[in-house]
């Protein structure tokens, strides 16, 4: 299913988890409504700007939204961080792509860095309800680029925070924590 319809794509909320990366709810019923752990979507800012596929890192059925993370690196990123709140996009198509596999599997172990805590977030919810102990891996560079750690902590039975300088949790990267977990119990999946 597709939406691509004015008045239907306004910019319902944002905020900055840093200066380059920004979260934006995004009105987009049908999408909400349709979309699993691992779809995305097209956005374009406007008619000049390039086509630029988002994983939804979470959807409101209820209220009609999609959630998206943005990291400013280019032109066309730089001009969606910089909506503000009412604003439209010109163009929002999805959901898209093949769902992630989701299955009773017993302990799981999701890991992730930095903005790939965004695309994570959806594939911990859906293997939590599935019945999965989910166990999360949240890594970066430093405490300030972590993101979405209260989101995960809400779905996950245990998350353990990694940061290359040891600002927040345990000193070392994503690998280290998946390592710590493989070596003290059984985990019948691991989820990158």
């Amino acid at each position: 299913m597709s939406q691509n319809c004015k008045k239907m794509n306004k910019i319902i909320s944002k905020r900055f988890f840093s200066d380059n990366v920004a979260e934006l709810v995004i009105e987009a019923p049908m999408i909400a409504r349709s979309r699993r752990a691992g779809h995305f979507v097209i956005v374009r800012v406007d008619s000049h700007s390039e086509r630029m596929p988002l994983t939804i890192s979470d959807a409101d059925t209820e209220k009609g939204t999609i959630t998206l993370v943005v990291q400013r690196v280019g032109v066309s990123s730089a001009k969606l961080c910089a909506m503000n709140i009412g604003d439209e996009l010109a163009d929002l198509v999805g959901p898209l792509g093949k769902a992630t596999d989701i299955q009773r599997f017993g302990t799981v172990v999701c890991a992730c860095g930095g903005v790939g805590a965004a695309p994570t977030l959806p594939i911990v919810q859906a293997l939590k309800y599935a019945g999965n102990r989910v166990i999360t891996i949240l890594a970066a560079r430093t405490a300030e680029l972590i993101i979405l750690k209260d989101e995960l902590e809400k779905y996950s039975d245990e998350i353990i925070v990694m940061t290359d300088d040891g600002s927040m949790g345990q000193k070392g990267v994503v690998t280290v924590g998946v390592e710590q977990v493989i070596q003290r119990e059984k985990v019948d999946n691991v989820s990158q």
